[in-house]
């Protein structure tokens, strides 16, 4: 039976009614380097996300949602062609070619195509970032954006100190562009452009699904200076687990050789870390403004009751953590991210602990539309576990390229470094910062022993590329022979 939602334009005594699908709508809000502990009623920091704290009253939040890794130092690549794809990270890398990511727009399997087929009207904007062309899978596409503002050299290597953030870049000079680019700032033109399509959607009887991608928090974290202003520095706190210098950073890809990793000097120093965070959190608290505004007009347009809204991020940022400052890393804060889910009959207030894939969306967003969802789509819908199932995945896998690898099993996260030949081993409950590294304890020599032969089998589950006896050599086989341009 035909539920029904009315838009009705009162001009004197005219009125319009429109008939509307039963198909729920789905909004998809998606940031980008966005790490799990940012949300503010999280209670994790210090930080302002009132229109993101709503929907963690409003609904269930994943508190464990990982990204997979990537093949690349330009995560978010790898992060959003597995979204669009649903396919895990290495049968990902395997399609991730101009050619190939063709022929997956060309037979309508592409997660907005999928949506369209079951009856949906279809758009986006902001960043995209997969080898597919927006306007060629969507209905509406506009103000693509690419992986990230354009940067300038002033961005980098700052602050060294007070005095040189005195005379330096500054997060709200509009004439470096990056996010100013245009005349304004790309958040807001991500909020304008959603709320005219929530205007233009309620003029159509098909469900809509919309996919908003924002670039905030990438660098260069630009924002007002009203937003930069509300965290003076001695509100911003230095992460339990500084250090000034990773002692696996070159070894592992996050050396100077890693663009992400020059924003900040090396060594890291405390000031230099809280002013990158306080740049970092004034990003996110605009961002969160204009999703407020974008909700808002959910909600005047009404069709906020017949909408699910999902929340999340390509990957998380360390901005400090371990001595790091970018996500090329498989510590909590860089692979987990922000996860809420609001809709109909979806538990309000509600924690979810058990561990998913933020890319479990897609075949989720498919099951809420009542759609097929294609055999070569490897994760796996939340619907169940919104209705009661426990969890999906005994382990989280994570990768970087051939110089990490990661399991998370139960209570236990355990890190390998091929091409260093070195281990991590945490227990992430009663180390949740990842600072007492276990691995060379002899007392768990056995965990350690049981989660790599666990790690070797997943990866080969995975079809992962890597030869752990072989690292450099097989990731060198791997690796296509002429490198593609990525920005991060």
């Amino acid at each position: 039976m035909l539920k029904h939602l009315f838009a009705i334009a009162i001009l004197g005594s005219l009125t319009t009614v429109h008939a509307k699908s039963d198909k729920p709508n789905i909004l998809f809000i998606f940031a980008d380097d966005m790490s799990y502990e940012t949300i503010g009623a999280y209670g994790l920091l210090d930080i302002d996300t009132p229109h993101l704290d709503k929907m963690v009253e409003a609904g269930t939040t994943f508190t464990h949602a990982y990204n997979m890794g990537a093949y690349n130092g330009a995560v978010c690549v790898a992060s959003r062609a597995m979204l669009n794809t649903g396919r895990f990270v290495w049968n990902t890398y395997a399609h991730d070619t101009g050619p190939k990511m063709k022929k997956e727009v060309q037979d309508r399997r592409m997660w907005s195509q999928l949506m369209n087929k079951a009856g949906y009207r279809t758009y986006m904007t902001g960043k995209w970032h997969v080898k597919a062309k927006p306007e060629d899978i969507f209905d509406v596409a506009v103000h693509e954006r690419p992986g990230m503002p354009n940067q300038t050299p002033e961005g980098y290597n700052r602050p060294v100190d007070e005095e040189d953030y005195k005379n330096g870049w500054k997060p709200w000079e509009t004439k470096y562009e990056g996010f100013w680019k245009g005349g304004k700032h790309w958040s807001e033109v991500v909020a304008d452009d959603s709320i005219d399509f929530l205007n233009d959607a309620k003029t159509h009887d098909e469900p809509f699904f919309m996919y908003l991608a924002f670039n905030a928090a990438h660098d260069p974290r630009q924002a007002p200076k009203e937003y930069v202003d509300r965290y003076p520095l001695d509100r911003v706190k230095l992460p339990e687990n500084f250090v000034p210098k990773y002692k696996y950073q070159d070894e592992i890809g996050c050396g100077e050789e890693l663009r992400d990793a020059r924003l900040a000097p090396f060594p890291r120093t405390e000031y230099s870390v809280k002013v990158n965070r306080q740049e970092y959190f004034a990003l996110i608290t605009h961002m969160d403004d204009q999703i407020g505004r974008i909700l808002k007009a959910l909600e005047e347009t009404g069709q906020a009751d017949n909408t699910y809204i999902v929340f999340t991020a390509d990957h998380g940022l360390a901005i400090g953590h371990h001595g790091l400052i970018g996500k090329q890393n498989m510590y909590d804060h860089s692979v987990r991210v922000p996860f809420m889910v609001v809709g109909p009959n979806v538990k309000k207030g509600e924690k979810n602990n058990a561990p998913i894939y933020l890319q479990d969306i897609m075949p989720t967003a498919l099951d809420l539309a009542g759609a097929p969802i294609p055999d070569d789509v490897e994760f796996k819908s939340l619907l169940p576990m919104l209705n009661g199932k426990k969890k999906h995945y005994d382990s989280i896998y994570g990768a970087y390229k051939g110089q990490q690898r990661m399991i998370c099993k139960d209570d236990w996260k355990f890190i390998h470094y091929p091409t260093a030949n070195a281990n991590r081993l945490y227990n992430m409950n009663a180390d949740p910062f990842e600072q007492n590294d276990l691995a060379m304890n002899p007392e768990y020599a056995a965990k350690v022993k049981e989660l790599k032969t666990d790690l070797l089998e997943l990866s080969a589950d995975l079809s992962d590329p890597l030869d752990y006896n072989n690292p450099a050599e097989s990731w060198k086989k791997a690796t296509p022979s002429k490198k593609q341009k990525t920005t991060h």
